[in-house]
């Protein structure tokens, strides 16, 4: 199987090497890439992320990413972890409010 890189920008630059085809957020948990979680299923959206680099990589946003994530959210790049499969080099990063927080705090 093919390896890729998965780079967790707030870690440091942190790069990982995982086979294509890899979930985003299972492989920031075996490697300590510092993506952050709770419910790991697509329920709570603490595993919302911006993939900055090799959005192109990823593949289709989900039904549960929707109920986190606005049309903007997704044409920014941003993601839930547990919900992404990536087959290429991406580049991650989090912690950045999405416009459905925005809209939540207004």
């Amino acid at each position: 199987m093919d390896k890729i890189n998965i780079t967790f920008i707030p870690n440091d630059n942190k790069t990982i090497s995982v086979d294509a085809g890899s979930n985003l957020l299972r492989a920031s948990l075996r490697e300590k890439g510092g993506i952050p979680f709770k419910c790991g299923g697509g329920f709570c959206g603490t595993c919302r992320c911006k993939v900055v680099e090799g959005l192109e990589h990823t593949d289709d946003v989900k039904a549960k990413e929707r109920k986190h994530l606005t049309d903007e959210d997704v044409a920014n790049g941003f993601r839930m972890a547990c919900q992404t499969f990536v087959r290429g080099d991406v580049k991650v990063s989090w912690g950045e409010t999405s416009s459905k927080e925005t809209q939540k705090r207004a």
